[in-house]
């Protein structure tokens, strides 16, 4: 499925149950994100979980980190799904700790 995002620095592809980030997320993106995960909850309203792979990130920086906090409030408000982080670069971890968010999402792992 395509995100409908221009093509350019920042890319997701969401399924069923998974949204996957490549790129470099800037702030500008994030409303889009946040809608891509709308529409995907919207699409599939059983969902409890939803899998927000960051491995394709380039550049982590505080955008990713605000697009993690909103995305993660998306989630929440559509009636308690959990988001959970994964493929997780370290530099973006380490940016989740700093601001108190690693505690925030289920299950931050390193990528394999």
């Amino acid at each position: 499925m395509s995100s409908g995002h221009p093509a350019g620095p920042c890319g997701v592809n969401a399924t069923p149950s998974a949204l996957v980030l490549t790129g470099r997320v800037t702030r500008a993106d994030v409303p889009g994100l946040c809608a891509e995960l709308e529409a995907l909850l919207d699409g599939a309203p059983e969902t409890v979980l939803v899998e927000c792979d960051l491995g394709g990130v380039v550049r982590p920086d505080l955008a990713l980190v605000e697009a993690v906090a909103r995305l993660g409030l998306v989630a929440r408000r559509a009636g308690g799904v959990e988001l959970r982080l994964c493929n997780v670069p370290a530099g973006c971890r380490a940016l989740l700790d700093l601001v108190g968010l690693a505690h925030g999402v289920a299950d931050v792992r390193p990528p394999e």
